[in-house]
């Protein structure tokens, strides 16, 4: 064949930077959009936040639903133009309230105290003791060999091992420390196993508390029977009654097996709502969280300097400020976006927000993008790491999506308000004679929704609610 010039037409995806940049920020949780703003406000000098002396957004605009960011403009409109009337983004407040110098309680942070550990404050109450400085080393060492639950996990002939001979300890030293460990004024701290743990506890109680030495008898040789919720064998083996049985098995209850975690410093997760839910004239209505959206806008005098000079004689800057307008643009849509979602959600599940967990009713993404005519991928960015605060607490927009099952009317019932039927049999169950899972389908049946015992046992399972057998009380 001989070689040849041919035409040909072809169309092709190019997934230009600024597209780039908003599928990121789309997909993006509240925190990280946050981070990713001030990155590139230390980079861009053409990027700036707006001064917290600008004009409030009205609450009626924030209600209507316009979808607010940062305003993005060049040139912003007159004072005397009013926000209703201009074609800018409204400007939400970004971050808490600025500082009032006239306040003397908000210019302090408070600090909160920070607790001691568990090392600290078994040492501290070590060194308050009138032990030798030998027997204070022994158990010093040893709470340094405790895990986080404050159990002795290695024993005492492995940490004997491990120390050198010249010292002279012997496993008659390692056991005295140990008692001496136990017997700090945290109960259980140094058991190496849930037993001892609780017989700990136990007799660190007044020896008239009641059904204190049923409990010790359990504690000691029958948790296991416990545990099977045998309360039947457990009688014969402690020749007692249901009174006296049911009262060290509250004895037993109120015990804590992990000594540790009362020590434990979490710091406290806090989520930062991307949508507000309320209901307003009846109607569930979805608006932006100002505390969510960034305030960013083109500083105004590097923007009047590049149009005086020219492009030509400032080319870097000229880049800059095309990044900067498609960055707020990005949010813009990023925050616009979300809110389309959140409100085709708040119409979907409008069940839920009056009743509950039972109310809500099957969706899957594939609904909400056909309803905004937009890609599929598209919402599970959208509904990935991003929350909506409502009456009935926070939730992920993934939250509102499962599948459904089908009811003998013909419709269906979500996979969560079947969840909340479960927990609230399992609730109003007798304890004495609680459901089992083939009884719970039966009356899951009888209320309309056909769903297998396999399907039950699963959604139990994934509430961690225990079986039958270990939901028996006396």
């Amino acid at each position: 064949m001989k070689p040849a010039l041919q035409l040909r037409q072809s169309q092709q995806l190019l997934l230009t930077p600024q597209l780039q940049q908003a599928i990121r920020l789309l997909q993006l949780s509240t925190l990280e959009v946050n981070q990713e703003s001030e990155r590139m406000l230390e980079e861009n000098p053409l990027l700036e936040r707006m001064d917290d002396t600008a004009s409030a957004i009205p609450h009626q605009a924030m209600n209507d639903a316009a979808p607010a960011v940062a305003g993005g403009g060049d040139n912003p409109p007159a004072e005397s133009e009013s926000r209703e009337d201009s074609n800018d983004w409204p400007e939400p407040v970004f971050g808490s309230a600025p500082y009032a110098p006239d306040d003397e309680d908000e210019g302090h942070a408070e600090v909160a105290a920070e607790r001691p550990g568990m090392r600290e404050h078994l040492l501290w109450q070590l060194n308050m003791g009138q032990l030798e400085t030998r027997d204070r080393q022994l158990v010093a060492l040893l709470i340094d060999a405790l895990d986080e639950n404050a159990y002795l996990a290695q024993p005492l002939e492995e940490i004997l091992e491990l120390l050198p001979p010249e010292l002279g300890v012997t496993l008659d030293d390692l056991e005295t420390a140990l008692v001496q460990l136990q017997h700090l004024d945290a109960p259980g701290i140094g058991a190496r196993t849930l037993s001892e743990c609780l017989v700990l506890q136990l007799r660190a109680l007044p020896q008239e508390t009641p059904g204190r030495e049923a409990a010790l008898s359990i504690a000691a040789s029958h948790l296991d029977v416990m545990a099977a919720h045998d309360f039947a064998k457990l009688k014969r083996l402690l020749h007692c009654d249901d009174k006296a049985l049911r009262g060290a098995q509250n004895l037993i209850t109120q015990l804590q097996p992990r000594p540790g975690q009362a020590f434990e410093q979490r710091a406290a997760d806090y989520v930062v709502p991307d949508v507000l839910v309320e209901r307003v004239r009846g109607i569930w209505r979805a608006r932006l969280n100002p505390e969510a959206m960034p305030r960013l806008r083109v500083n105004q005098v590097y923007s009047n300097i590049l149009q005086q000079r020219g492009e030509s004689n400032a080319q870097g800057l000229s880049t800059q400020l095309q990044e900067a307008r498609w960055f707020i643009k990005n949010l813009q849509q990023r925050f616009e976006t979300i809110l389309r979602v959140a409100q085709a959600i708040v119409e979907r599940q409008r069940q839920f927000f009056e009743h509950g967990d039972i109310g809500m009713r099957p969706l899957v993404l594939r609904e909400i993008a056909e309803q905004l005519e937009l890609h599929e991928s598209t919402i599970s960015r959208v509904t990935t790491q991003k929350f909506m605060h409502t009456p009935r607490g926070i939730y992920e927009f993934k939250y509102f999506f499962g599948s459904g099952l089908a009811t003998e009317a013909g419709g269906a019932c979500s996979s969560t308000a079947i969840r909340a039927l479960i927990r609230q049999l399992v609730s109003e169950e007798d304890a004495r004679h609680p459901h089992s899972d083939s009884r719970m389908a039966e009356i899951l049946a009888q209320q309309g929704i056909i769903v297998a015992r396999r399907t039950v046992a699963k959604y139990r399972e994934a509430m961690n609610i225990p079986p039958v057998n270990l939901r028996k009380s006396l």
